[in-house]
């Protein structure tokens, strides 16, 4: 069977399965690429159309195939099954035990768009709600001259976290702190970066069971969605530097948002998925 032979394949099983994606790929196409490429242990990025007549041998074939009827059988995200995840072209390790990384803050760090908030005084910056710990590693690595403190409330995602700032050799820059919201941590810091639960509860009954394979503690954030947000615009202020900013994804909750927190001045930060999936809040705003 040739490599093009496989990926077709192996597209077409995940097609009729009816399967949910969304982390880390888009389609059946996209997925069948990228398990297809990881079991043959080819790099990610190859491009089938280049390689696609090149033969793969039987035991490979098999293996590759038994990854895809995995996916199919357990319903399970793709990174819980290869243990990797891709953000902003970074590799992180993940499993069952944090969120599949997926937020579109990390567009905002690489891109510099939040950048002009920033300064000479930037100095503490917070990951709250790490997960795995990728936007804590991707502000590390885009801002060389800060501290990071990566904070969450499970303690087994924060085991997750560690595998990822000790694979990057980021231990001397990166804290990991167990706190329930920002109960533990002290700060002041410049940035809070935050992708916190916020999927209100009727998008929780209708989730498929690729999210529902996620930590529920990391999805589900209450009625409307805004639980944790109420607490975290309330108790902001307090752990800010005076020119301190917070860069929050609320996802596809902007009317629950503004529902909650009507009088609140945002500036709504441009990503792939629209202009209203993060937002950034300075500390004036906040306190006032």
């Amino acid at each position: 069977m040739t490599l093009q032979d496989l990926h077709c394949w192996a597209r077409d099983r995940l097609e009729s399965a009816q399967l949910a994606y969304g982390h880390g790929t888009a389609c059946a196409a996209d997925e069948a690429a990228w398990l297809v490429l990881w079991s043959l242990e080819l790099p990610l990025d190859t491009e089938l159309g280049d390689h696609g007549q090149e033969t793969i041998g039987n035991d490979r074939v098999q293996a590759a195939q038994a990854l895809i009827q995995r996916r199919i059988d357990t319903r399970k995200p793709a990174a819980y099954l290869t243990r990797e995840a891709w953000l902003q072209g970074v590799s992180f390790y993940v499993d069952e035990r944090a969120i599949v990384p997926r937020s579109f803050i990390a567009e905002l760090i690489a891109d510099g768009s939040i950048d002009p908030w920033l300064g000479e005084h930037t100095r503490q910056i917070l990951d709250l709600c790490t997960g795995n710990g990728s936007l804590a590693v991707l502000a590390a690595m885009a801002w060389p001259d800060v501290q990071v403190t990566g904070a969450d409330i499970s303690r087994d995602a924060l085991e997750v976290a560690r595998i990822n700032v000790e694979r990057h050799r980021l231990q001397d820059r990166i804290a990991l702190q167990l706190s329930d919201g920002l109960q533990e941590c002290a700060g002041p810091f410049d940035l809070i970066l935050c992708n916190p639960p916020y999927v209100n509860a009727s998008s929780m009954q209708a989730l498929p069971a690729e999210y529902l394979a996620e930590p529920a503690l990391a999805l589900a954030g209450g009625t409307d969605g805004m639980d944790f947000v109420r607490q975290l615009v309330a108790s902001a202020p307090a752990h800010l530097s005076a020119h301190g900013v917070l860069v929050l994804e609320i996802g596809n909750e902007r009317e629950h948002f503004e529902r909650a927190f009507p009088q609140l001045e945002v500036v709504w930060l441009s990503t792939s998925a629209g202009d209203d999936q993060v937002l950034l809040l300075t500390r004036d705003a906040l306190a006032t």
